[in-house]
């Protein structure tokens, strides 16, 4: 995207321009923060077991806490009527509800700050100008998935509230894959307005690199399915699963009809969690073997041979809270790094697939 298609030529003037991209980019990325940081307080939230504390949706009157005694005992008695404080919970006293109850109330609060954040800025730059029609289209994109993830949002605790103990792990998972893929949309916003001195790149380089982006957005919908049923804490060794590679092909299809163990068996949930790490892995690997191979010294080598070590690093997170089964300090620290590897891989497939890579050059 040429600087041109951000404002209109004749009504501002380059350096406007310019600080207009630097003052998208800075809004995009603070608000992928916003976004990666909601993302934690929800992981917290489903390990403290805090998601069903608030069992209504209200936009408006939710975004304060009980005030008074008598409003956390109203709160409280409403979360006693759910099959989850009956069954799981019966000894929870008032202090031990409005522990979980703030876990789920910031991550609500986060949300509608999200939403303020967003949408404030966009209809700012709007007003001024500042935004081109295939960006004021990438920009309501956003916005949209952003709506969309406070309904599924809402959709998943729903599921949770009166025939289960816990939410669906399905709904879990498309919770997060949605949060996933407005970080992402972001990152990759916000990369594409910064200047770039890309090397052209071959003709496999943006399909391997949009291959790479698709395994983490699956890799990071199965480890919230692992999450939802709780398989982490079953199965703590590694690389050996029940005692071989892989469990017997009994417990991988258990369930009847057998699309059911891809979603509701523990076993194969973690199974296919463990063997997509090994994919990602590999083809990370594989992208900085080529890169470095036809393209040594250029900047797509060079993020080839880091995006290595950052998918390296979530693998070996990944073992440490399998084997520790799952402590919150090592779930959140997982779930923080899966976010910087979509990053990474955001940021690198957005390089790759850009229509053109001759240098961009700010006044």
């Amino acid at each position: 995207m040429t600087e041109s298609a951000l404002l209109p030529a004749a009504a501002k003037a380059p350096a406007v321009v310019s600080a207009d991209r630097t003052a998208l980019r800075i809004w995009l990325y603070g608000v992928a923060a916003l976004v990666f940081a909601m993302v934690i307080v929800g992981g917290a939230t489903r390990l403290t077991e805090s998601g069903l504390s608030i069992t209504e949706w209200q936009p408006i009157r939710g975004v304060l806490p009980p005030l008074s005694h008598a409003d956390w005992i109203r709160e409280f008695d409403r979360y006693k009527e759910i099959p989850q404080y009956r069954v799981l919970f019966s000894n929870l006293d008032l202090s031990g509800f409005k522990f979980i109850f703030f876990w789920e109330w910031s991550h609500r609060l986060l949300g509608r700050l999200i939403g303020v954040a967003f949408a404030l800025p966009l209809a700012i730059f709007w007003a001024r100008g500042a935004l081109a029609g295939a960006l004021k289209v990438k920009l309501l994109g956003v916005l949209a998935l952003g709506t969309i993830q406070g309904i599924v949002g809402w959709w998943m605790v729903e599921s949770g509230l009166v025939a289960r103990v816990e939410v669906a792990q399905q709904r879990l998972a498309i919770h997060l894959l949605l949060a996933s893929l407005s970080f992402a949309a972001l990152i990759w916003i916000a990369a594409s307005l910064a200047p770039h001195t890309e090397e052209r790149p071959a003709r496999w380089q943006p399909i391997l690199a949009l291959a790479v982006l698709f395994v983490t957005f699956v890799q990071i919908f199965l480890g919230a399915l692992v999450a939802g049923l709780r398989a982490g804490r079953v199965y703590n060794t590694w690389p050996l699963m029940d005692g071989g590679l892989a469990p017997p092909t009994g417990v991988l299809t258990a369930l009847h009809p057998l699309w059911r163990n891809l979603t509701d068996n523990v076993a194969t949930v973690q199974f296919q969690h463990r063997m997509v790490a090994y994919t990602l892995l590999a083809l990370a690997i594989a992208q900085a073997i080529a890169s470095v191979r036809f393209a040594r010294g250029s900047r797509a080598a060079r993020r080839a041979i880091g995006f290595v070590h950052v998918v390296a690093l979530q693998v070996v997170l990944g073992i440490t809270a399998l084997l520790l089964a799952v402590p919150l300090w090592a779930g959140l620290l997982h779930q923080a790094f899966a976010m910087v590897v979509l990053a990474f891989a955001s940021v690198n497939a957005e390089a790759l697939t850009r229509g053109s890579f001759a240098p961009v050059k700010d006044p």
